[in-house]
């Protein structure tokens, strides 16, 4: 008995090796097929991730960024999208840190400097968030009415935020050392 499960063993070991008819996917196969086929290009991550985030699923778009990223490297178009994806999540400090990142790397890609504004509105950063959306609406020359709406809503925002309203705010400083202070707030 041992021989002749020795015996099927080996065989079976044999088939796997076999080029010619191994453990490979069967086309009529019910299985998932492993991979993608030898000759032909995989679709590039950064497409599949924006067609992702149009159809809402900004977890998958994410996944799809970051391979894309394994595939080309980090360039201002992956950190771009990665922000993009990031700030969809809500995950608000990780956008900014790569849509900041997008900038160092290419200061006048307008989609960074749009998206990094959504995310100091989102903050509440209005004054920041002004400048950056001047920034994007110069470099695009105008022509986006979504960077024009945003400028104007930061702007709305920046007029009726804490200048018009009495700041109930007391200030203390706090001694750190020879000739250091630190300005202390509370509301």
């Amino acid at each position: 008995m041992k021989k002749l499960l020795g015996l099927g063993l080996a065989l079976g070991l044999l088939a796997a090796c076999d080029r010619a008819s191994g453990l490979r996917s069967n086309p009529g196969s019910p299985f998932a097929p492993s991979g993608v086929k030898s000759g032909e290009d995989a679709v590039d991550g950064l497409i599949v991730g924006h067609r992702l985030m149009q159809a809402g699923e900004h977890e998958l778009a994410l996944r799809a960024y970051l391979r894309a990223g394994a595939e080309r490297g980090i360039n201002v178009d992956v950190l771009s999208a990665l922000g993009s994806a990031n700030l969809k999540l809500g995950r608000l400090g990780q956008a900014e840190k790569l849509l900041r990142r997008a900038l160092a790397e290419d200061e006048t890609f307008v989609p960074a400097w749009n998206n990094l504004g959504v995310v100091l509105m989102e903050q509440g950063k209005f004054g920041e968030a002004e400048r950056v959306f001047r920034t994007a609406f110069a470099l695009d020359s105008g022509e986006s009415a979504e960077i024009r709406d945003n400028l104007r809503l930061a702007i709305a925002k920046l007029d009726a935020s804490s200048y018009d309203e009495e700041d109930n705010s007391t200030f203390a400083l706090m001694r750190r050392g020879q000739g250091e202070y630190l300005l202390l707030s509370t509301q």
